[in-house]
């Protein structure tokens, strides 16, 4: 009993010190090593160690895929000592694009769904993508610091090299102890055009970033309905938005309605959806519903049908679904991360700044990295040129020398060098003795001083340091960018629901049919303006960007618009459901970018026009080959998509606007030349039809630009035409166009199917036109950015010859404000 008690130690502990001790390195552990990212790589630990350590096993995207259950055995018993439900969770969330805007493991084999899990980690393969390479590349040239794994046996990058801004582009949600981070997914083009700007201007407002990132770019696409919150969260790191499904309403048979649900919000399943409008028909929450039928495929992808009882109104039970379901749903924002090794929370801005920081230190290092690694490469190219000068005494010192440490002695005594050059020689092969071989190394000897040159100048000067960042985002943009998915609403257009009567089960929509105007940018941006009919716009005091306007159309909220493209498509809408601004505060840059509020995927088709679809004045079409075409659209019927033009070959439309009989259709073409004439001489025709000639065109021109002018406008109406540069003068500088600006009265009218007059002398070296536009006075040039850009003062001459640019012109148009008669 004595021995035992002597060996006995007992410690009187504080249970409330110790608990708050031991809670306190919990919290630390979840916070720093779990569940919040860093806001450098954007990365949590488990993913970093995820994307490293499959970096080190060689799975790049040339090569084959491998178990997922190899690689979560790697990552757990190299770098991350949890378990392994864990890591292939992370892995998971990695490779699935609903999740991720931007996925950084391509997955093989069952990887799940919004509705449903994963399969086992022995069923399922991967391997890196190529933009996971890019936040791994230049891991082997210092660029960032490596720290020891659990056990000190393996060392691992403390942050990886981040080639482009991953927190903003994928986001991030996790829950830590008192504390949780919510970041929504960005496009990456549009991130890394941010980033640019502010290493070109460090002073950047909030404004003039949001202006490269208007809002969150989520994987499944869906819209965004308003922005109040998302300038929130850019502006101080919290903030909420509302995500709504993409719907529309479209016969699903000949003789009944339904909706058709194409995107739905961000994390929210098909069978979520489906399973919540069963349970609200059957609360008798939701009216009008049939049948809902999931047509989702992995070809034309997800396809919800919701069709409708008879009598119910399509509009009105969308709203109830967007009231009672997910396909309406809410995203808050918490922008919370690491930074210096604390959790911060961080607005836009700041997260730019983090993140450019750190990719400035990557580079710089890499830099003195290949800097050391040329300096010594030219070391010892140096010494093996000063050997081959006296080849043969080399021979004969290494020949007479007594052992390796001796020649090498020697050779230092004699030619002056190094230990290491010295050393180098001693290595070298006979085989390198040649003629060829000495011509090689002296080539290798200046193209190494050139590159230690850039380096050193590089290294010296922090502004090249930053444009070097600059130009390999923009690289990286190039390669990894794709379009836009989810569309940005600025309000929303409330929709008043009210039961007619319990006995008919009718629904209707309260929503007051009010004059309005649609206005399209000539940078493709788009939006409606509540105000009264003959109101006038409140013009900004100032120009402002995307103020050169294509199209302005005086409607009605209730009424149909339809988008003309250059492929001769007509996209109809209902003006109610575009983004809105009042008529005191008009800026273009609230709008929405049209192409993708319709859903125009492919890149080379675009909006040329916009018209209304509830009058019965004619729609004029003009085409690069010269064609020209009314078309009536009150003959279209109520279609989603239709073709008002039968386009031959490879040719397009280049404008198309509302022509009434007394109003004149203008051609301009890339010789120079302008036709004008009455559009009466244009008689309507059938959607099925291809047109008829409109101008003359010469061999090797085509028509550059196709306006028309109501008649109230004539006698204010200009021409504006830009030349394109000389070709000869543009290889060497950065050399712009002309531009002239004529009265259209200047021109004569012609017959239909001539060729016109002459619209502007070409200088030396200009050979063609790049653009032609005909409107009223004042006409707006913008930059393809939508910056704004100054045209010469008009002269009377029409064929005179332009006033040279100083900025490059993409964009002509109106300026907004005034009704077009449209």
């Amino acid at each position: 009993m004595a021995a035992g008690a002597d060996r006995e130690r007992i410690e009187d502990v504080d249970v409330s010190s110790e608990m708050q001790g031991s809670y306190l390195e919990y919290a630390y552990s979840v916070i720093y090593s779990r569940a919040l990212p860093d806001a450098r790589d954007g990365l949590k630990p488990v993913q970093r160690r995820i994307l490293y350590q499959m970096t080190e096993m060689g799975l790049r995207p040339d090569r084959g895929h491998v178990k997922s259950a190899r690689v979560v055995g790697d990552v757990m018993g190299k770098l991350h000592p949890h378990g392994d439900t864990a890591i292939y969770d992370a892995l998971v969330r990695l490779a699935q694009p609903f999740v991720q805007r931007v996925p950084l493991v391509d997955g093989h084999g069952n990887f799940g769904s919004l509705d449903d899990g994963p399969a086992a980690p022995r069923y399922t393969e991967a391997r890196l993508t190529a933009a996971a390479l890019a936040l791994t590349a230049s891991l082997d040239e210092d660029v960032v610091d490596f720290v020891p794994n659990y056990d000190n046996s393996l060392q691992q990058p403390e942050v990886l090299p981040s080639a482009w801004p991953n927190l903003l582009v994928n986001g991030a949600s996790g829950i830590a102890v008192g504390m949780a981070t919510n970041m929504a997914p960005h496009n990456l083009g549009e991130v890394i055009s941010a980033a640019r700007h502010l290493l070109a201007h460090p002073e950047a407002t909030l404004d003039e970033l949001m202006e490269h990132v208007p809002g969150p770019d989520l994987p499944g696409g869906a819209r965004i309905v308003g922005l109040d919150g998302v300038r929130d969260a850019y502006a101080n790191g919290r903030g909420s938005f509302t995500m709504r499904a993409t719907a529309s309403i479209e016969h699903v048979t000949a003789r009944r309605l339904g909706i058709v649900v194409t995107e739905l919000p961000y994390l929210v399943g098909p069978e979520k959806v489906i399973e919540k409008i069963k349970q609200g028909v059957q609360a008798k929450k939701l009216a009008g519903i049939s049948q809902v039928t999931d047509l989702t495929d992995r070809k034309s992808g997800l396809k919800l049908v919701i069709e409708l009882k008879t009598g119910f109104a399509p509009e009105a039970v969308l709203e109830q679904l967007y009231r009672h379901t997910p396909l309406q749903e809410s995203f808050h924002i918490n922008n919370v991360a690491i930074v210096d090794s604390a959790p911060k929370t961080l607005g836009l801005s700041e997260m730019l700044e983090v993140y450019l920081t750190h990719r400035i230190t990557a580079v710089r290092r890499r830099s003195e990295f290949r800097l050391g690694k040329h300096r010594d490469r030219l070391h010892l190219v140096d010494g093996l040129l000063i050997a081959l000068v006296d080849i043969d005494e080399v021979i004969e010192i290494i020949r007479t020398s007594d052992d390796a440490d001796a020649a090498r002695g020697r050779l230092m005594l004699v030619f002056d060098l190094s230990e290491r050059q010295a050393e180098y020689i001693l290595e070298l092969r006979l085989r390198r003795l040649t003629k060829f071989s000495r011509i090689e190394l002296e080539t290798e000897a200046d193209d190494l001083r050139r590159r230690i040159a850039e380096l050193e100048a590089l290294l010296a000067d922090e502004q090249l340091l930053r444009e070097r960042v600059s130009d390999e985002l923009g690289e990286t943009s190039e390669e990894f960018a794709t379009p836009r998915r989810t569309v940005l609403i600025a309000d929303d257009t409330e929709i008043q629901v009210a039961k007619r009567s319990a006995k008919s089960g009718e629904v209707s929509l309260q929503q007051r049919d009010e004059p309005t105007r649609v206005i399209l940018s000539s940078s493709g941006r788009i939006l409606r303006v509540g105000v009264a009919e003959g109101d006038s716009l409140v013009r900004p005091k100032r120009r402002t960007k995307h103020d050169a306007i294509m199209a302005e159309i005086s409607t009605t909220t209730l009424s149909d618009i339809g988008a003309v493209t250059n492929r001769g498509i007509v996209y109809r809408m209902t003006a109610v459901s575009l983004p809105s601004t009042p008529p005191t505060s008009v800026l273009l840059t609230a709008g929405v970018v049209a192409r993708d509020y319709f859903g125009i995927a492919d890149k080379a088709e675009r909006i040329v026009g916009l018209v209304p679809l509830s009058v019965e004045t004619p729609l004029a079409l003009g085409t690069r080959g010269g064609v020209v075409k009314r078309v009536n659209p009150a003959d279209w019927g109520k279609q989603h998509e239709l073709s008002a033009i039968a386009l031959k070959g490879d040719d397009e439309v280049v404008g198309a606007a509302r022509a009434a009989d007394d109003d004149e259709l203008v051609f301009v073409t890339s010789d120079a030349q302008l036709l004008r004439y009455s559009a009466s001489n244009v008689r309507p025709q059938g959607t099925g039809a291809g047109g008829m000639a409109g101008i003359r065109v010469a061999d090797g021109a085509h028509v550059i630009g196709f306006s028309v002018v109501p008649q109230r406008e004539l006698d204010g109406a200009v021409v504006v035409t830009i030349a394109e540069p000389p070709s000869d003068e543009a290889l060497f500088a950065d050399v712009e166009g002309s531009a002239k600006v004529t009265p259209l009265s200047e021109y004569p009218a012609k017959g239909r199917a001539t060729g016109g007059v002459r619209a502007q002398r070409f200088v030396r070296g200009e050979s063609a036109l790049a653009i032609g536009w005909v409107g009223p006075a004042p006409a707006h040039a913008n930059a393809k950015d939508g910056a704004i850009r100054q045209l010469p003062e008009p002269v009377t001459r029409r064929d005179a010859s332009g006033t040279q640019l100083d900025a490059t012109v993409a964009f002509v148009g109106r300026a907004f404000g005034e009704p077009t008669g449209q």
